[in-house]
């Protein structure tokens, strides 16, 4: 059911702003569903901003995978890049001038200020800070130039970034999941606004971007709880109404850690590559944290003790935002895959059939699979043989799986791991992969061998198998992470108790 709004009240406005650094995040998709869920409950607008200010980590096609990432799932929006709407540009870096604009004013008011230093005087100051045992911050000795000095400094063409000058006393706000916050000064530091290179941080860029799209509602994870007190500064530095601010309990791996791709897969590519269902997994994402209804036990299946199976249209009329339990939500793959066999079964069998010949026997899969064995093969009834682990989702390799001299098994995987994502998603290529994997010889004096045999295996379960580069370009990034990960973890189970 529709929530309708107070008359005295401005339409409900709300967003996310993902950074196109990489393959779209499940906690990107978390957020953005509970987004997506506020909006439309009170018929209000859902905005996506592409926040790509951070252009050293930039990757020219994270942004499309984020736009088709969240389409998966059916979480659409009403405004952005793609679409348009009243309040763009929808990309930051195609706001530079309202960011330079609304610095100037802060500037001019005193709310900010021109910091000088070069990088070598701040990691000066950062190592007398560790030596002194002190958390390192910078210390505002920039913060009362004089109009002389700055001046001069500008005369000598000396770069400079510019900071929010906070004052003494403390900031308090209103968090709607955790009532009122308050932050002493003495723990908030002068933040970096505008970049020497002209690009505003995420502070400033997000606080503009925020007022002038005329965004109501701020729901994020609470990883920004302790940068809100600067967005709080700059309202009040320009003279704005701030926001409700919503902050979301982080998803968390077993361990009770922040989900990480070093021990669960967290790119939105693999689920789809890995054949998860887009309804299963924004079922999933909905019942993270809580906000549905209290689910009805059922059968205890692979330890899942209970669930409740939603449509996003039934979300939509019953998810409760207010409802949100804090504690930080388990990403717990044994329910989702729980949860997505509940709805692989639900599936008439012509549907399902399809399912699988879209994903797992695709034209495109085989054709490239088909290319490199074409010369490998003495009859058609070999290709299944040979080339099984491109459709198994279970793949160990033999047991004299060969190892690099005197390292470890997991001080392979890890250094391997770390190679393989180095790679963006644009450079996942034979050309970008093969000096990659190669750095590891250069780096622990191994061969090629020594290099390629150990991963071959566990990608593949054989160390006679296709060649390897061509075997990870076909098999994806994200699939290929994630059987290094899955095989490290099971390594690890097998050393802590070699009797399972």
């Amino acid at each position: 059911m529709t929530q309708s709004i107070p008359e005295n009240q401005p339409p409900i406005r709300v967003r996310i702003a993902p950074s196109p650094t990489g393959d779209p995040h499940v906690g990107t998709a978390y957020i953005g569903l509970i987004n997506f869920l506020y909006a439309r409950q009170r018929g209000g607008k859902f905005v996506l901003r592409i926040e790509d200010t951070d252009r050293a980590r930039f990757v020219a096609t994270s942004e499309q995978m984020i736009f088709d990432a969240l389409r998966w799932l059916g979480i659409t929006w009403d405004e952005g890049p793609d679409v348009g709407g009243p309040f763009g540009p929808y990309r930051q870096s195609e706001r530079s001038d309202i960011y330079r604009e609304h610095v100037e004013i802060l500037l001019a008011n005193g709310t900010a200020y021109r910091a000088f230093e070069t990088p070598e005087e701040l990691e000066a100051l950062r190592q007398r800070q560790t030596a002194a045992k002190l958390p390192p911050r910078y210390d505002g000795g920039h913060r009362e130039l004089s109009q002389e000095q700055i001046d001069a400094y500008l005369a000598e063409g000396r770069a400079y970034v510019i900071r929010i000058k906070v004052p003494e006393g403390s900031t308090t706000f209103r968090d709607e999941l955790r009532g009122t916050i308050t932050f002493e000064h003495s723990n908030v530091d002068d933040q970096v606004l505008m970049k020497s290179d002209g690009f505003p941080t995420y502070h400033l860029a997000n606080v503009v971007d925020d007022h002038l799209m005329r965004i109501t509602d701020v729901i994020r994870a609470e990883e920004w709880i302790s940068s809100t007190p600067k967005h709080v500064l700059l309202y009040q530095a320009f003279g704005w109404e701030q926001p409700r601010f919503w902050h979301m309990p982080l998803l968390r791996n077993l361990d009770k850690s922040k989900i990480s791709k070093r021990k669960n897969p967290v790119s939105l590519v693999y689920y789809r590559q890995a054949g998860f269902l887009p309804e299963a997994m924004v079922n999933f994402l909905g019942l993270m944290g809580g906000g549905m209804p209290t689910p009805t036990p059922v059968e205890v299946v692979n330890g899942a003790k209970e669930t409740e199976i939603f449509s996003l249209d039934e979300m939509i009329e019953r998810f409760e935002v207010p409802k949100i339990r804090l504690g930080g939500p388990v990403f717990d793959l044994t329910k989702l895959k729980w949860l997505n066999g509940e709805y692989l079964r639900a599936l008439p069998p012509d549907a399902f059939y399809e399912a699988v010949r879209a994903l797992v026997f695709s034209d495109d899969y085989l054709r490239q699979i088909s290319a490199i064995m074409q010369t490998r093969i003495e009859t058609l009834g070999q290709f299944g043989d040979i080339t099984n682990f491109f459709f198994a989702d279970n793949i160990m390799p033999p047991q004299d799986v060969f190892l690099p001299k005197k390292r470890t098994l997991e001080e392979t995987l890890v250094f391997a791991a770390e190679q393989l994502l180095t790679l963006e998603a644009t450079d996942w290529t034979t050309e970008a992969i093969e000096p990659a994997l190669k750095a590891l010889g250069e780096t622990n004096s191994w061969s090629v061998k020594e290099n390629f045999m150990l991963l071959r295996a566990i990608l593949t379960g054989s160390t006679m198998s296709p060649p390897l580069l061509e075997s990870l370009v076909i098999f994806g990034k994200a699939r290929s992470i994630d059987r290094l990960r899955r095989f490290l973890d099971t390594q690890k189970k097998l050393a802590t108790n070699p009797r399972k």
